[in-house]
């Protein structure tokens, strides 16, 4: 059982995580409007209170989940297209830092649709070995590094159910590519990667 001096530091906010509690040049309100660090001191109140038996696996053994019932004003980041809506959809080729490559991607604007505030937040973790990994083959520095952490909150999705939504195909495809393209070095999966198609082909992204 960890005390609370040894807890505060087991989970950090990782930067790429950042960009979520930003509001956007146009004005939006970030997608997690709240403090991040009281977002991620409540994580590891949850984490100490619940010990490990929280964490639920990931698509791979550095990657676990924790589901929290949404305590931000969060909305939730996903919604069904339809034959009304699939109008509004937008494309762009989009990368999620500098050093990482473009990829393809769609969602709704946020504007144009209406979303409901998310039941769950999705709070998904990579180990401090992985970042460290990922940080040393893109010659990047994590500054949580001397903090020996367990886990690193690398993104948060709000979301309707307490259980990991299909991770998007694009990601699983810049995954296998390798760390020093942006991905984390996973394999390749066919069936995960059918899995995914199925639920986005009917799905996509708010923002």
């Amino acid at each position: 059982y960890f005390s609370k001096m040894e807890g505060a530091k087991k989970i950090v906010l990782d930067p790429f995580c950042f960009k979520q509690f930003e509001p956007k040049e146009d004005g939006t309100p970030a997608a997690i409007d709240f403090n991040k660090e009281e977002l991620t001191e409540k994580v590891n109140s949850y984490y100490i209170e619940k010990g490990t038996d929280c964490l639920k696996p990931g698509y791979a053994p550095f990657c676990k989940h924790i589901f929290m019932e949404n305590f931000t004003p969060a909305l939730q980041s996903t919604a069904e297209i339809t034959d009304e809506n699939k109008g509004l959809l937008q494309c762009a080729y989009e990368a999620r830092r500098e050093n990482e490559l473009a990829v393809l991607t769609r969602w709704f604007p946020q504007e144009h649709i209406t979303a409901t505030t998310a039941k769950y937040l999705d709070i998904i973790l990579y180990s401090y070995d992985q970042v460290q990994s990922e940080n040393e083959s893109m010659s990047t520095e994590d500054p949580n590094k001397d903090i020996g952490y367990d886990y690193a909150i690398i993104s948060i999705k709000p979301q309707g159910v307490d259980f990991e939504l299909p991770m998007q195909p694009i990601t699983m495809m810049r995954n296998s590519l390798g760390k020093e393209y942006g991905g984390s070095g996973v394999p390749f999966d066919e069936d995960k990667y059918k899995e995914s198609v199925k639920y986005w082909e009917s799905n996509a992204l708010i923002k």
